[in-house]
């Protein structure tokens, strides 16, 4: 689908109602993040995992009991299953950690780049065809997350190293999705929600704080207001064309820049968005480019 066939599609009601569904997902989930970066300054960032999959659970109970218990278990791939909730417990415990000494932006700017990293590892991983001009997209996308990072003494910190690190967990994670596409999402959801929950609670004593009612509420809020941000997500991408919805999600930075500078006062750094403009430009090419190579098999 090319950018005009999207522009055309948007006339649709249903693509219309999937773009604004998607829209909200995507706020949820920089809301999600920013509730997490102020949590994270108070309590631990296993006690914040531990809290919010525990939430994030109990709002799945009503479904997995509907669908029924016998599908979590008997699962496709099992040791694909397991690195995924492995991954995916790495990937957001790194996230939680980097935002304590990072703004908000910088972070998701890293994140964003994980479709880049997905399209440099199929080849090897999944055994996919990568056309010259798809490679030549990867590598102005690393060369904007370079631009991002400003690698310098003062900038190649240990936050910084481990959101990248994070984001290469986030990109396995993805490409492992792909090799599990017969498993239903709330299954993958269950068992990513139980690894982080178990990852939580080996992490949670050390230094954990007694939360007050309220903090209590914000930290199961975060499994709330994270599940309610993938249903909008699941139903945008069922209501329209993928090629339709799918890059709003980069509407995500935007968020991330307009919390940080209202509520931790970040400014983001020049250097910052003008890697995350080339690592979108990027990720936009690869997303369309390989939209009209399944469009034309």
């Amino acid at each position: 689908m090319t950018a005009v066939s999207v522009a055309s599609a948007l006339h649709s009601p249903n693509a219309r109602l999937g773009v604004a569904v998607m829209l909200l997902g995507i706020f949820l989930f920089a809301l999600n993040d920013t509730l997490g970066k102020w949590l994270v300054a108070t309590y631990s960032v296993g006690q914040v995992l531990l809290v919010r999959s525990i939430a994030a659970l109990l709002v799945l109970w009503p479904f997995l009991w509907r669908m029924g218990w016998r599908p979590l278990f008997s699962l496709e791939r099992p040791g694909m299953q397991v690195l995924r909730v492995g991954l995916s417990s790495l990937e957001v415990y790194a996230f939680y950690f980097a935002v304590i000494y990072l703004p908000l932006a910088d972070v998701m700017t890293y994140w964003l780049a994980a479709p880049i990293y997905v399209a440099a590892m199929s080849p090897f991983l999944l055994g996919e065809h990568v056309g010259w001009r798809r490679w030549t997209a990867i590598v102005i996308g690393f060369a904007g997350v370079i631009i991002a990072l400003e690698p310098s003494s003062a900038t190649m910190t240990a936050p910084a190293l481990i959101s990248v690190l994070g984001t290469f967990c986030f990109a396995f994670m993805m490409l492992s999705g792909r090799a599990l596409r017969a498993t239903p999402d709330k299954v993958l959801v269950f068992w990513q929600s139980v690894g982080a929950g178990l990852l939580g609670l080996v992490t949670a004593s050390f230094g954990w704080v007694q939360p007050s009612g309220f903090d209590l509420a914000l930290l199961g809020g975060l499994g709330v207001v994270a599940m309610l941000a993938h249903v909008c997500v699941n139903r945008a991408m069922k209501l329209a064309d993928a090629a339709v919805v799918a890059p709003f999600q980069y509407t995500l930075l935007f968020w991330a820049v307009v919390f940080g500078f209202i509520v931790f006062g970040d400014v983001p750094r020049p250097a910052m968005l003008a890697g995350a403009a080339i690592i979108i430009a990027a990720g936009l090419f690869l997303f369309f480019r390989e939209r009209s190579k399944h469009s034309t098999s």
